[in-house]
């Protein structure tokens, strides 16, 4: 069922980006003020009624589902209904968006003097918001950007209030709300805020959908979230959650609404603001509580330079097209539209193969700069570099990045050299060139250092480095896992490949966004991204490197590398709790991330090496150590 969602993401033809233009060229030549105040004027979903912020929150309380999740309530707690009532009232208000135009305004002055500051250029492609501003008039509008920056938002408004595109109503995690004055300006802007931890509470469940839904079916807004959940700390792709996708999707389910168009939007960066912080809340470090304050005292972080930005607004998604031939829909004509209904297994699988679809396409468009390929370089040489053998590598790395379909953006009628030497100047907070060798950089601290702290810096180090090879890593992902299988594999039938390709595949699959069941699919995509670059040649029953293929071939085992080391490390220290760290570890810093643990966790856990058991309210686990065994036999085999 699941190959439709992926049609159109096989093409292998990579280009320079073009068809971007820069969104802060205009706002340096004019007044930000006239910008903030000049006519604004929309044009909305041609099928919404107006409605104001208000009147929404009153459909909500009053509508039919909700009067029936608190008659279930009723019975199961004993609860009243009007102390019922009154809880989701003020639920509804905890979380409710109050959008007002005179706050877009505030906030687009603003951001147009920090933008200018911080950023050198912001990129949008014009063929994209065409496309949107068309979608918006046609069918309600779900934007679903990746999440890499808490800059995200703030850029997706700014660029819809610039193009007089409908501002859409954003769904914010609730730390956001309590800081003061700040969060109500957000709340003022269209930010509707959702608490992290909602568990088993029913009336907060039922609030929540039904607010969502009813933005939905009023086509009130278009409506905005993350379907990663989370800000990547790792820069990569997310799992995507799937909580939210149903709420948006339901209204189309049940027949309330025509279509949904869902609008994939690839958000790069060519320096993150939170580089450092990211890395060492992957270290563990208590990640800063989000007040007013702290916000204020991070203001020095605006005097850098982060280089450029782009978004891309991807091709919108119709709903009522993909979903044809995968969902009998007369089964929700079997239950009242106010009702909750349980989602089928067949409405289960196509929304979590259309999140999955979301994500690669986010992936397909993002846009990488010079300084992702230098890093994934870098990466391969933790001792340093010379400038003209990373110059070399890179720009070999660019050629292979291009034929596997990605969007680079490099200077034009800039030499090469010029372009290295200016992304480390960009990010001297990651690198420094000295007598012509380039070094990460690596924290300073006064007096003595400790192993430990050395250790800390150094991992600080390598993994700022590595959150911006995470950004290109999902370019190379599948026809690197075929490179690693074809290493391995005894011999080069295509099933033993295949075999190893997908052990790859199970092993890695929280730590890419890899779709399950997709292991054909995902097989053959990186088999031909090689086929047609050039590096292998296939017959019926085998696949074999060609000539001139082998140093490609190694390259693409040495991007794997680091996630194999770390996860034989970390698998290893899981199957041997209490041991000390092997040789290995010492060099494996990208083992330290919390995230990467994390992700080797769910991966035991669901290759059957360890077992997770509930004990008095606690998690227990026990390891398989023959199941871990087998595991590490075969990345030490892999590694040899």
């Amino acid at each position: 069922m699941r190959e439709v969602f992926l049609f159109s993401l096989f093409s292998v033809d990579g280009a320079e980006a073009d068809g971007f233009f820069d969104i802060l060229e205009e706002r340096r030549r004019s007044s930000d003020l006239s910008h903030a105040f000049r006519t604004f004027n929309p044009q909305p979903y041609r099928g919404a009624t107006p409605i104001a912020a208000a009147a929404l929150n009153r459909m909500v309380l009053e509508s039919q589902y909700l009067s029936y999740i608190i008659q279930e309530i009723m019975v199961e707690c004993d609860e009243p209904r009007e102390a019922l009532l009154e809880e989701a009232s003020a639920l509804l208000d905890e979380m409710s968006q109050n959008l007002q135009l005179g706050f877009i305004r505030l906030l687009g002055f603003a951001l147009s003097k920090v933008f200018k500051s911080v950023f050198s250029s912001i990129h949008v492609n014009e063929d994209g918001l065409t496309r949107l501003q068309q979608a918006i008039q046609e069918y309600p509008v779900i934007l679903m950007p990746n999440h890499r920056s808490y800059m995200d938002f703030l850029v997706l408004s700014y660029i819809m209030f610039t193009y007089d595109l409908s501002i859409p109503v954003i769904a914010a995690g609730i730390p956001l709300m309590g800081m003061k004055l700040i969060g109500e300006i957000f709340r003022r802007s269209g930010a509707f805020f959702i608490r992290r931890a909602i568990g088993s509470d029913k009336l907060y469940w039922a609030v929540l959908s039904e607010y969502v839904r009813t933005i939905v079916r009023t086509g009130y807004a278009p409506l905005e979230f993350y379907v990663e959940g989370l800000r990547s700390r790792t820069l990569k792709s997310l799992t995507p959650k799937l909580g939210m996708m149903h709420m948006v999707l339901e209204p189309f389910f049940k027949g309330e609404v025509f279509d949904i168009s869902l609008v994939p939007i690839s958000i790069s960066y060519e320096r993150v603001l939170e580089e450092s912080l990211l890395a060492h809340e992957l270290l563990g470090v208590p990640k800063p509580k989000e007040t007013t304050e702290a916000l204020l005292k991070a203001r020095t972080v605006l005097k850098e330079d982060y280089g450029c930005m782009h978004v891309c607004f991807g091709n919108p998604v119709s709903v009522r097209d993909l979903v044809k031939g995968k969902i009998n829909r007369r089964q929700y004509n079997l239950v009242p539209r106010d009702l909750p209904m349980k989602p089928s297994k067949e409405t289960q699988e196509f929304v979590s193969g259309l999140a999955h679809m979301i994500i690669r396409l986010h992936e397909r468009n993002v846009v990488l700069s010079a300084w992702n390929l230098m890093a994934v370089v870098l990466l391969q040489n933790l001792q340093g570099i010379d400038l003209d053998l990373l110059t070399h590598k890179t720009l070999g790395l660019r050629r292979l990045a291009l034929r596997f379909g990605a969007h680079l953006r490099w200077p034009k009628n800039v030499s090469d050299s010029e372009v290295m030497s200016s992304s480390v100047s960009l990010h001297h907070s990651v690198v420094r060139c000295e007598r012509g060798r380039v070094y990460l950089v690596e924290e300073a601290g006064p007096g003595p250092v400790t192993q430990e702290e050395a250790v800390f810096r150094r991992a600080a180090a390598v993994l700022m480095c590595a959150s911006y090879r995470n950004q290109a890593v999902h370019v190379f992902t599948r026809p690197a896992m075929v490179a690693v299988a074809m290493i391995t594999a005894a011999r080069n039938r295509t099933d033993d490949v295949f075999h190893h390709f997908k052990f790859l595949l199970e092993l890695f699959s929280n730590e890419f966004v890899l779709i399950p069941g997709q292991a054909v699919q995902d097989f053959e995509e990186g088999c031909s991204l090689l086929q047609q670059s050039g590096v292998i040649g296939r017959s019926d029953e085998e696949i074999y490197v060609r000539d001139n293929g082998q140093e490609t071939i190694i390259f693409l085992r040495e991007i794997l590398q680091p996630f194999i080391e770390s996860y034989q490390v970390t698998s290893h220290l899981h199957s041997c709790p209490g041991s000390s760290p092997s040789p290995l570890a010492i060099e494996s810093y990208e083992s330290l991330s919390s995230d990467l643990q994390k992700n080797v966790l769910s991966a035991l856990l669901s290759m059957a090496a360890v077992t997770k058991t509930k004990v008095d309210d606690q998690n227990e686990f026990r390891v398989n150590k023959s199941a871990v065994k087998r595991i590490w036999d075969m990345l030490s085999k892999i590694m040899d």
